[in-house]
């Protein structure tokens, strides 16, 4: 494997990029964060804007491989017209200018890995998906869509690119399991709808392990799934987390109380979902730390079985 040692980041603050970043630089890397600030440090710290069509390229010299996280949250409700619309574009033009710049340096990077979402399958039902899978139906489809299309001028100037299609990050720091744990310790978790829908899942841990396997291993190329082998229903989620927990879980949320607080968030996200497989990545002889949801509810919230 080829190994980067200069590694920008942009989404550096976020939730997955706090952690990736300090994993880097624990493993001796250097990291250029992409800020949208004037740079106080040049050598660690690039100036970008990207609604305004701005990036310093001088700074990215020198830099063996860009990890992309950046991108509009998209769990805020509701989902405006506008919310949405900054949702793509916060997506499409940032990494589309990302890319652009990355193809017009003379010294190119080796390597992109651009973050997606399992979005891009959309609503399954049973159905097991994995890389070779169509696109599903859905604005969160087609926003994912648009996002991995975007990394086009880096692939053809020859960079290879990996589109790391993340499923549910599993921290008490964020995401979904950050904001339902108070609700779970409470005695208050409860089955979303008919609980009946996949949610494919991935501890932070292994999700930063997953993006140096992409940084660092030449073989992946192209979209990879970002998600542990073995997916769930909501109804089996919400079992586990409240065995963990040692607390009950209650009846049933229906879907219409879902819908009349979130709106199309609840069906796009909370009702919906995919079984995906992470073939390209096991293929490449990648072991989770963490393969099956309860002892990794466990390891992350630090409960012993």
């Amino acid at each position: 494997m080829n190994t980067p040692q200069v590694v920008a980041v942009t989404g550096a603050s976020g939730l997955v990029g706090r952690a990736l970043v300090a994993e880097l630089e624990a493993a001796g890397r250097r990291v250029r964060r992409l800020v949208r600030r004037p740079a106080q440090d040049p050598a660690a710290e690039v100036y970008w804007q990207p609604s305004a069509g701005e990036i310093d390229a001088a700074a990215l010299a020198g830099v063996d491989a860009v990890v992309h996280l950046a991108g509009e949250n998209i769990a805020q409700v509701p989902w405006t017209t506008e919310r949405k619309r900054r949702i793509v574009d916060s997506r499409v033009d940032g990494t589309r200018l990302l890319c652009e710049t990355l193809a017009g340096l003379d010294d190119k990077p080796e390597v992109l890995v651009s973050a997606s979402a399992i979005g891009f399958y959309g609503h399954r039902g049973d159905e097991i998906v994995d890389e070779e899978s169509a696109a599903g139906e859905g604005f969160l489809a087609e926003t994912c869509v648009k996002w991995e299309r975007a990394t086009a001028p880096a692939y053809e100037s020859g960079m290879r690119v990996v589109q790391l299609r993340v499923g549910l990050v599993l921290t008490p720091e964020g995401g979904l399991l950050g904001k339902i744990l108070p609700l779970f310790r409470w005695g208050l978790g409860s089955v979303l709808g008919g609980g009946g829908q996949a949610m494919s899942w991935i501890t932070r841990r292994d999700l930063v392990r997953a993006f140096r396997e992409a940084l660092d291993n030449p073989a992946l190329h192209g979209a990879v799934n970002g998600t542990a082998p073995n997916p769930v229903t909501n109804r089996e989620f919400t079992k586990a987390l409240g065995r963990v927990l040692n607390r009950p879980t209650l009846l049933p949320a229906p879907a219409f109380m879902l819908r009349l607080a979130a709106g199309e968030v609840a069906d796009e996200m909370l009702l919906a979902g995919a079984r995906v497989q992470p073939t390209r990545l096991q293929q490449t002889g990648f072991e989770f730390e963490s393969p099956t949801l309860e002892e990794a509810l466990r390891a992350v919230l630090g409960k012993r079985g």
